[in-house]
């Protein structure tokens, strides 16, 4: 795999800058990721040295930055209580066997190219689907940041739980927490450039719980262990793996569009053009490494891309930079991380979540479209509430069906039975005296556009007011695809007119669209002299072909005269 584009040493101090600016800012997420997802705060530390490391020297988005992020720490917490709690021996495996087989799946989209079809979703329902996952990262912290343990039952447990936790608060725990708040929310603008206010929130509440509340019980990070990592290798039993595998493509998918979308961004800033497929290997090798290593899932992670392009960097070794400083802080520095207060990493968690919030849309969705809004508040609600793989399901589900039935309802127009009474704009001036030359005994079956499966109404609607004629032209020269449902219903236009002795004329059908009419046999009933290159050959050769006493001014014209040379 081909890495030289990538890697490049022309610009290597702004990619030094921007790997060291974006470890600074990856060093407080990656703990408060780790805490949250219930592993601890190395398996943040691993994932982000190894996703970010390998997704930079594989990827392909050069300047993308790669760490565990709030959905993908959101799904692989769920991921994680569930495996512990069926299988409290080997849960935890199992927990990072999902992981390497998310990062097979994502390598598996990769070789496929199927990198540009992970983002074909409608907007709502991403919308719908980031700002329920930012709604659980926050609900999720409501706990910590209060100074309690979370609650047993994820979501539901903790929102019932809501009202002890208030009455139950930790004072001193509470006030970190809304300190660091206060610190990422007010800090200056011209500040931020200069250092993250995650960082100063986690130094700054981090010091005053080691003075001002040094005799207060504040629960903190602890003993991390330094080194390297002990591997974990794929474990899974056999009632675990159907669950194993519906959580690792799920895990995969979410990787991907997070991913992608980030790359997306990424190109704007940079103006350049990322590879999707080679970057979802990159990130599937990195997911495959972590898992390995007992880390967190990652994936191209905005904020961190935002700055290190902003600070200098053009290619993959401001990724690799980054990995690298982080990897000195896992293997000697760990220890100095000891004294964090979890109420700072969860204030840092939830401001996450409230960044992953789709305000824009929230704020005017309903202004945009109602139904477009309801989709969108659909999809939130089963995120939080029900399950993410139901929510996307039943999301793009009924976004398409709706969809279907906008543009069916629409094309529908474009599927019209002509006789020579109608005066319809698309006919040239020789096509309508033709018709009017057939005295209501050709029938013009026009259609246009692609012919998916929601117009075989239309078809049919068209075929049912079929009058009494001699001729049917079916005119497929504005067909540019034909899909299987519209086909069989042309299918019963075609046999339909036959049965009744109809001549059938098929005009402009192209090739493709020839071979299937081929496949459903309906060529046997139509001449081969009847499949013409164009409607207008086929009006000429069906006034030619009417029998004489059904149009009596054909006796003035000659067949010369109409049939084309």
């Amino acid at each position: 795999m081909a890495i030289t584009n990538l890697i490049r040493f022309d610009n290597l101090r702004g990619d030094i800058f921007g790997g060291v600016t974006a470890a600074i800012i990856s060093l407080p997420l990656a703990l408060a990721f780790g805490v949250a997802s219930g592993v601890g705060p190395i398996a943040g530390l691993y994932g982000a040295v190894c996703v970010g490391f390998f997704a930079a020297l594989f990827g392909g988005t050069p300047t993308l930055i790669s760490e565990p992020t709030g959905p993908m720490t959101v799904v692989m917490t769920a991921i994680v209580a569930g495996f512990v709690a069926s299988d409290p021996v080997n849960g935890l495996a199992m927990a990072f066997t999902v992981v390497m087989l998310a990062g097979l799946w994502q390598i598996i989209f990769g070789i496929f190219k199927l990198g540009k079809y992970i983002t074909l979703m409608p907007y709502s329902v991403i919308s719908g689907f980031m700002s329920g996952i930012g709604v659980i990262l926050i609900i999720l912290q409501i706990a910590p940041f209060l100074g309690q343990a979370a609650p047993k039952g994820g979501v539901i447990g903790t929102v019932a739980a809501i009202p002890n936790l208030l009455v139950n608060v930790n004072p001193p725990e509470a006030i970190l927490g809304g300190l660091t708040l206060a610190i990422i929310f007010l800090m200056p603008k011209k500040l931020k450039k200069l250092v993250p206010p995650q960082l100063i929130a986690l130094i700054v509440g981090t010091i005053i719980s080691v003075t001002v509340f040094q005799n207060a019980e504040i629960r903190r990070i602890g003993e991390i262990p330094v080194g390297l990592p002990t591997l974990q290798l794929p474990t899974f039993t056999p009632g675990q793996i159907t669950r194993i595998f519906v959580d690792s493509v799920m895990l995969a998918m979410l990787g991907c569009i997070d991913t992608l979308l980030t790359a997306v961004v990424a190109d704007s800033l940079t103006r350049t053009e990322h590879d999707s497929n080679k970057e979802l290997i990159g990130q599937g090798i990195g997911n495959i490494v972590s898992g390995l290593c007992g880390g967190l899932p990652g994936a191209g992670a905005t904020m961190g891309t935002v700055v290190n392009i902003q600070t200098g960097a053009k290619s993959a070794v401001s990724g690799l930079t980054r990995a690298l400083v982080l990897l000195v802080v896992v293997l000697g520095a760990a220890k100095l991380t000891q004294p964090i207060p979890m109420a700072v990493l969860a204030g840092i968690a939830l401001k996450v979540g409230i960044d992953i919030l789709d305000w824009s849309f929230l704020k005017r969705s309903h202004k945009v479209s109602i139904k477009g809004s309801l989709i969108m508040y659909g999809v939130l609600l089963l995120t939080v509430f029900v399950d993410l793989i139901v929510a996307v399901g039943v999301g793009v589900f009924v976004a398409n069906i709706l969809t279907i039935e906008r543009l069916s309802s629409l094309q529908s127009q474009e599927v019209k039975l002509i006789t020579d009474n109608d005066d319809d704009v698309r006919l040239s001036a020789e096509e309508k005296m033709l018709l009017d030359q057939g005295a209501g005994r050709i029938l013009l079956f026009y259609l246009s556009g692609p012919m998916i499966f929601g117009l075989s109404k239309a078809i049919a609607r068209e075929h049912n007011a079929m009058q009494d004629a001699d001729i049917l032209v079916m005119d497929l020269s504005d067909v540019p695809m034909l899909g299987v449902t519209a086909s069989l219903a042309i299918e019963n236009a075609i046999r339909d007119a036959h049965d009744k002795g109809l001549q059938v004329y098929v005009a402009g059908a192209s090739a493709k669209i020839q071979s299937r009419l081929e496949r459903l046999g309906l060529f046997d009933l139509i001449k081969a002299e009847h499949i013409v290159a164009d409607r207008t050959t086929a009006l000429r050769l069906s006034v030619v072909s009417l029998p004489t006493e059904t149009s009596p001014d054909l006796e003035t014209e000659t067949p010369e005269n109409l049939i084309p040379t």
